[in-house]
């Protein structure tokens, strides 16, 4: 095989994603938008979402833009100029500042475009459940579908599309140093999706809280009651954060694997040897581009999915479909995957690699089963966690605290354990594959964790339709109980909530372990790294040398502290909106009585300045804690002799960092989720039912657990990423 084929395949696979999301928006757009009462209340919510995104990514633009020149500075003026450099000292800089304004654009670009579409798409889904439950179903996961396929589809025509530009540039010699040079782009991916998941966490989140603590609980009015004036800025909330919040999430998720494994794909092409010293692997540029190719295998499974999903009657559980259509995805992801491994991985040198990277494949896909069942069963009201959460609530506000808390903390331990095997388990089979270095070692290992990551992540475009997918259902039943619909409309949107917030807790499992997985393999690329700027294997950290240690501390702490930031934003957005709506309720009694419309738009405005204002702070943090541990590090390491202490130090914080985020991610997620069904659990008539003691206490702990599972839980997904991409942007920076 060539490189033009598999980047032809790549980025021919890519462009018919593309296009795939634009006849499904075509056919999303084409369903009918409802009656005028309809339409009065998805209007606002379309104009809200627009207005903040523009706003936020402004705010953005404007830091992005500082970033890049910082970056292109540190490279040209400030890094230790190295003989294996891949290219001269500006060059390299122009590049990697290049590549990171197109990872932020094109990581805007698709949380943008989901966003664009899921807005249109809940009016469409809220009317087509006049007609029929299939159909609202089909609706609202294809306008979820335009956000997975354009996510993914993106985030490698990005990559391929860079590889390819310097392919055509470089001699072919040069093709294991490409990746390095494109590092920039994960980074930007990163820094984009790190913001707009937290400034649409924090706003979606500020108005829930607000519209639930005194319309529920003060003023006794139900959910999406448009008495409520903040019920406009939660529904806009839900496309904002769950959207295009998630979506950059995913793109940075998709675009920094992809780089990290081709790096030590290149690692492991040119480093694998013969007994006789001769190479083993014959075509290197199939292992650098496997990680492409597998993706793009990917997305065609996940279309098929994605088409495949529809009701067998309108009785049956829509939950049902989705399963059927997740089924076809992962099935054809499967054979995707040893068609791939086959093809590409296949070396005369090691017969059996191929299988043992199949099989590494597998480890990963079966991991991303495990982490969804986790989080089912810690946050579906069917099970223990979250029936002991609602039995506590019995007794008052403070028991249903404290369960909350202890089932979150416990949620912990099964997803450590599934990750620590899978780790494990793909790094032998790695070790295992017959692949050695000149000396005869094995070398596949740290490949073998990535082909477990890139497996995890094949039916990312299908997961993530299934994520935008709750927030178009949680719309359109807002629209339908607003607008007024009859019951029978209303059951219908109802049910399709209720898939909703499940498949919106089962994403962010799998967002959680793919985050696990990856960041250990961008912890691996940052050593290879390292070492290839080096000319000399880096591949063991000391922890016992204090500065190190130190460093490790630092990463622990960044995690507690950006937490803490971030659930602190919420409750001071949420302060502001509570003020609002209790001088409306106050000054305007018309309100309640009906005879008055409530200023949604106001609400809107507060929340949109708060969530701008409270993001930055949080985000600066995790941009600015690496490079200046780095930074300060090198300095002290050259002045004591110690070149590699900076890298050392950095390699300490991204490990030990990565460790806390994902434990506190878990923590976070799992806590603010069960509270929250185990009030819908109370809700359905249990234990009192809506109105009852319980009921007010589990209001409370759910109150509790919106930032923990909406702002900053999925926010430690991106940092994790994001301290990954960053440590490898600025990898030269750190050495003295």
């Amino acid at each position: 095989m060539t490189p033009t084929t598999l980047l032809a395949i790549v980025l021919g696979v890519s462009a018919a994603s593309l296009a795939v999301a634009w006849a499904l928006a075509r056919w999303v757009l084409r369903k009918d938008d409802g009656t005028p009462e309809m339409r009065a209340i998805s209007d606002p919510i379309r104009e809200g979402a627009k207005g903040f995104l523009h706003t936020q990514y402004g705010t953005i633009a404007k830091l992005a833009g500082f970033v890049t020149v910082l970056l292109f500075v540190l490279y040209a003026f400030v890094r230790k100029v190295s003989p294996n450099d891949p290219v001269g000292t500006v060059t390299l800089a122009l590049f990697t500042a290049a590549a990171f304004v197109l990872g932020a654009l094109c990581s805007g670009l698709a949380g943008y475009t989901g966003m664009w579409v899921s807005v249109r798409s809940n009016i469409r889904a809220a009317s087509a459940a006049r007609r029929s439950g299939n159909e609202a179903i089909q609706v609202a996961l294809r306008g979820g579908a335009v956000s997975g396929l354009m996510v993914v589809a993106l985030s490698l025509l990005g990559v391929g599309g860079l590889y390819a530009l310097l392919y055509a540039v470089y001699p072919e010699s040069f093709i294991g140093k490409i990746p390095l040079m494109i590092v920039g782009y994960g980074f930007g991916a990163s820094f984009v999706a790190l913001f707009a998941q937290l400034g649409g966490g924090i706003y979606t989140k500020a108005a829930d809280v607000g519209a639930d603590l005194v319309g529920k609980v003060e003023a006794g009015i139900p959910e999406d009651d448009p008495r409520n004036p903040a019920v406009i800025a939660d529904l806009v909330g839900d496309n904002v954060g769950d959207c295009a919040g998630r979506g950059a999430d995913l793109f940075e998720s998709t675009a920094a694997e992809n780089i990290g494994a081709m790096i030590l794909g290149a690692t492991l092409a040119f480093g694998a040897k013969q007994s006789d010293g001769a190479p083993a692997i014959v075509a290197p540029i199939a292992f650098i581009l496997f990680p492409l190719v597998a993706r793009a295998f990917g997305l065609v499974a996940s279309i098929v999915g994605i088409l495949k999903v529809k009701a067998a009657s309108e009785e049956e559980d829509p939950m049902k479909s989705l399963n059927r259509g997740f089924a076809w995805t992962v099935a054809l992801a499967l054979i995707g995957f040893l068609v791939a491994t086959r093809w590409l991985l296949y070396t005369p040198a090691a017969p059996q690699a191929w299988w043992h990277f199949a099989l590494c494949g597998v480890v990963g896909i079966m991991t991303s089963w495990a982490f969804v069942w986790i989080t089912q069963y810690y946050t579906e009201y069917r099970y223990r966690p979250v029936q002991m959460i609602a039995n506590a609530s019995t007794t008052g506000h403070a028991t249903n605290i404290i369960a909350g808390v202890s089932v979150g903390l416990e949620s912990t331990a099964l997803p450590t354990l599934v990750i620590s095997t899978a780790i494990i388990a793909a790094y032998k089979l790695g070790t295992t594959s017959g692949l050695v270095n000149a000396g005869g070692q094995p070398i596949a290992g740290l490949f073998g964790t990535a082909v477990a990551t890139m497996g995890m992540l094949a039916t990312a475009a299908f997961i993530l339709a299934m994520d935008t997918f709750g927030p178009i259902a949680d719309n359109a039943g807002g629209i339908a109980e607003m607008s007024g619909q009859p019951p029978e409309v209303r059951h219908k949107t109802d049910r399709l909530d209720a898939v909703g917030n499940t498949t919106k807790a089962l994403t962010k499992g799998y967002a959680v372990g793919s985050a696990a997985l990856a960041a250990f393999l961008l912890f691996s690329a940052y050593m290879d790294e390292v070492g290839a700027y080096m000319g000399k294997a880096f591949d063991s950290v000391n922890i016992a040398i204090p500065e190190v240690f130190v460093g490790g501390l630092l990463g622990a702490m960044l995690v507690f502290l950006f937490s803490a930031w971030a659930i602190q934003a919420v409750g001071k957005a949420a302060q502001s909106i509570i003020t609002e709506v209790r001088r409306q309720f106050r000054e305007r009694p018309g309100i309640m009585e009906g005879t008055e419309k409530p200023d949604y738009s106001q609400c809107v405005t507060i929340v949109t300045q708060a969530a701008l204002k409270e993001m930055v702070r949080p985000g600066l943090l995790v941009v600015g804690m690496p490079i200046a541990v780095g930074v300060l590090f090198r300095f002290l390491g050259s002045w004591s002799g110690r070149p590699l202490l900076g890298a050392e130090t950095v390699a300490s914080l991204l490990m030990i960092g990565t460790i806390g985020g994902i434990l506190m991610g878990n923590f976070l997620n799992n806590s603010g989720g069960s509270w929250d069904n185990a009030k819908k659990y109370i809700e359905m008539g249990n234990l009192g039912g809506k109105g009852s003691a319980a009921h007010k206490a589990a209001v409370t702990g759910d109150t509790v657990g919106d930032p923990f599972k909406d702002t900053a839980g999925p926010s430690l997904h991106v940092l994790v990423k994001l301290l990954s991409t960053i440590t490898l942007v600025l990898a030269p920076l750190f050495l003295a």
